[in-house]
């Protein structure tokens, strides 16, 4: 009898084990379907492209004053200066896709689909990084393209000893590539930030703040060596020495050093997000 109950009861089913890459192309299809992710995309890459080419185009120097140890201007710093607006939608785009979810309560059922929160956030991670560099690929050759064809024209150019900006150039190539990955790591900034407070509003403000603030304080500080220390510190200052290509020796940190400090607060702010998300209830 026991046998015949046994070969009529249902058989157990084995529990589904949500593997990374499922989990990742769900994360990629909740961004790609948000009809903001692309305007957020369009809006970051013309508006670096067009702060930019502005700084470009509002540059003047005398004819008789025009040589670079006259004017000390950086023609790369001067045609990817259009980042330093352009990260705000960035930032804006890496908050949405995170305070959302939470703002509309999806976030329960992304956890009920795949438990593995640390796997969840690592997705997030990496779908919030790919629409970032496909951001800052476009914004920066846009914006290299425009100050090649605009800043000769307003004096910085070979015959007055500047460096007509070009990608074949090494520091350019670093000042265009390093622009790319400082837009990625304010991204996953803000990804962390937001993983950490759980509120859009909150967490653009917070992140808006850590880029902006520093370089204010800096600037009405009285104390010129606590000032210099603030700059090695601040995320957003710290992280555009990548774009430097003259002047490197007056600079408190080099390119890359500056670069790895905005890295340390982006790693900062994801390893605070995945502590919060893990031990807290969504």
């Amino acid at each position: 009898m026991s046998s015949v109950l046994a070969a009529r009861a249902p058989a157990r089913r084995a529990p589904v084990r949500v593997t990374f890459h499922p989990t990742l192309h769900a994360e990629w299809t909740k961004l790609r379907t948000l009809a903001s992710t692309w305007w957020l995309l369009l809006a970051a890459v013309a508006l670096t492209i067009a702060v930019g080419a502005t700084g470009g185009a509002a540059f003047q120097c005398q004819p008789s004053a025009c040589a670079s140890a006259q004017t000390g201007a950086d023609p790369a710093k001067i045609s990817f200066s259009g980042v330093y607006l352009g990260q705000v939608v960035v930032a804006l785009a890496a908050v949405l896709a995170v305070g959302g979810e939470y703002g509309t309560g999806m976030i329960r059922l992304t956890l009920t689909a795949v438990p593995r929160r640390l796997m969840v956030l690592a997705a997030k991670a990496a779908v919030v990084a790919g629409w970032a560099l496909a951001v800052g690929v476009l914004a920066v050759l846009g914006s290299a393209l425009v100050g090649r064809l605009i800043l000769p024209g307003r004096g910085l150019s070979a015959v007055n000893g500047y460096v007509v900006p070009s990608l074949t150039n090494g520091p350019d190539m670093r000042a265009a590539f390093g622009s790319v990955l400082y837009l990625v790591l304010i991204a996953l900034l803000a990804l962390g930030v937001t993983m950490a407070v759980r509120d859009s509003g909150v967490a653009i403000g917070v992140v808006l703040g850590l880029l902006y603030l520093f370089p204010i304080v800096a600037t009405v500080i009285p104390d010129h060596v606590l000032a210099r220390h603030l700059d090695q510190i601040a995320p957003m200052t710290v992280g555009l020495y990548i774009q430097a290509t003259t002047g490197l020796r007056s600079l408190p940190l080099t390119p890359w050093q500056g670069l790895g400090v905005l890295a340390l607060w982006a790693c900062g702010a994801l390893i605070l997000g995945a502590a919060v998300f893990r031990f807290r209830d969504a």
